[in-house]
């Protein structure tokens, strides 16, 4: 469903269902039990600046009955983030695709406590572009090459390059070395069965039919340290993280994998050692090959 609310700062409209019964006589009723905790005056002034709409664009007031809609939109009053000190890099921008050089720490999209310093966010706002959106996503604590989609019209085609799984991406992770492993001379095929909850924040691997494949190679070697190049066939969430801690080569500066350690505040001087290097696919529009890489790098390996 299209949101009746236009992108504002950078940040969607917010959806919420309606029950379709219950003991509230209107919308505002349900929505102040609901958000209890929110300041109940704040709220019926969104109503009256005729903020909370329904689809179709059809606008709320105090006294809509419960039962008129079924999905209404609103926007969430955001609070105040200090800015992280990592900035993007724009790499290529025409009137279909924005690729850019995501930096460790901030996150693709809103979520939690980031949602002005999201990619997403920053983007819309610093190029006036409120339809961008992520063909695909980089974990926040994970650098490289991140593509959007600038136009809503030819968006689906490259969405079925991702769905057909013709988008060839290549990474590169910084860890230890184990010479049993001949990583450097016999290429290895990770094939696993990677489930993640929304309630748990690891994912795990579990018996049961693979669903996430990755190809490890041992590039480079520096004083005890590898420079891996990592193929990923599918993209599950932590699956690079997750299956380079199963082989015994934990990705320097990981904070989940192989150990979860305590929360904290994020270490600016210590990112974690994994960037997406390249994206390569044949663009669906002209029937051209594509191919971007990062210019970004992984420090723990050029400084040794």
């Amino acid at each position: 469903m299209k949101s009746p609310l236009p992108v504002r700062n950078g940040v969607n409209a917010t959806r919420l269902r309606l029950p379709a019964e219950g003991p509230w006589n209107t919308a505002l009723e349900y929505i102040l039990d609901r958000f209890e905790h929110v300041d109940p005056g704040g709220i019926g002034e969104r109503f009256d600046r005729g903020e909370v709409v329904a689809l179709g664009g059809a606008v709320l007031t105090r006294s809509t009955p419960l039962t008129d809609h079924t999905f209404v939109w609103y926007y969430r009053e955001l609070p105040i983030e200090e800015r992280l000190p990592v900035e993007l890099t724009i790499l290529h921008q025409d009137e279909n695709l924005l690729v850019v050089d995501k930096p460790h720490f901030l996150p693709t999209t809103p979520g939690g406590r980031y949602v002005s310093e999201s990619a997403l966010v920053r983007l819309r706002v610093q190029l006036d572009l409120p339809d961008l959106i992520p063909m695909h996503r980089l974990d926040r604590l994970t650098a490289g090459i991140l593509l959007f989609s600038v136009n809503p019209a030819t968006r689906g085609a490259y969405q079925l390059l991702f769905e057909h799984r013709k988008i060839r991406k290549e990474y590169e992770a910084i860890a230890a070395v184990n010479p049993e492993l001949e990583l450097d001379t016999t290429p290895r095929t990770i094939r696993s069965r990677i489930v993640k909850s929304r309630t748990y924040l690891l994912a795990q691997e579990v018996e049961g039919v693979p669903n996430a494949q990755t190809i490890v190679t041992l590039s480079e070697e520096r004083n005890g340290m590898g420079r891996y190049r990592l193929q990923p066939h599918t993209g599950k969430t932590h699956q690079l993280r997750l299956h380079m801690a199963g082989l015994g080569l934990g990705i320097l500066h990981d904070p989940f994998y192989p150990t979860l350690h305590p929360q904290g505040p994020d270490n600016f001087d210590t990112p974690l050692q994994l960037l997406a290097r390249s994206i390569a696919f044949t663009d669906p529009l002209s029937g051209h090959d594509a191919f971007f890489e990062s210019s970004l790098t992984l420090s723990e390996f050029t400084h040794r």
